[in-house]
């Protein structure tokens, strides 16, 4: 497992860190995305989204509907176990396909049933510090999602310097 961690202190460079992933992000991955209520994973998402091709106010938090699917440059699916009781209940949701699909799967609450997801997965976990501020952990936990953290983080590292 391999990652770093980032502090953005606004939301323009939490955008700028969703930009630098969509510019190295290809289908067949799955992000889980932690964090408390309110630290910044579905406007995390709408940042990402955007930067997909994706308009972001079509982009909301899936708690209710618990899945919700964009039209961007990719295929995004958008999905949120908060709601969800136990495993049975995300696997009834025919997400192994989503997973297997050419498409993007960005998974909100993702350490409620990681059990449920596949091994190669991106986590990204946010811990707000202030109002505006958010810490990103982010780690790959298998080669693929790995060396899309690594792409990520130099993508980032561009961009920041630029």
């Amino acid at each position: 497992m391999t990652g770093w961690v980032v502090q953005c202190n606004s939301v323009s460079e939490t955008d700028g860190l969703a930009v630098a992933l969509a510019k190295v992000l290809v289908g067949g991955i799955v992000i889980g995305l932690v964090g408390n209520l309110g630290s910044g994973k579905t406007r995390f998402v709408q940042g990402l989204c955007s930067a997909l091709d994706v308009d972001p106010a079509e982009v909301t938090s899936p708690t209710f509907v618990l899945i919700q699917e964009y039209a961007g440059r990719l295929p995004i699916y958008h999905l949120d176990t908060y709601r969800l009781h136990d495993a049975d209940e995300f696997d009834a949701l025919g997400i192994s396909e989503l997973f297997d699909s050419d498409g993007v799967s960005l998974v909100e609450w993702a350490d409620r049933f990681p059990e449920c997801l596949p091994m190669d997965v991106v986590q990204v976990s946010i811990t707000a510090i202030s109002e505006q501020a958010r810490r990103f952990q982010i780690v790959g936990s298998g080669q693929r999602s790995t060396d899309l953290v690594e792409k990520w983080r130099a993508a980032f590292a561009t961009a920041d310097g630029e």
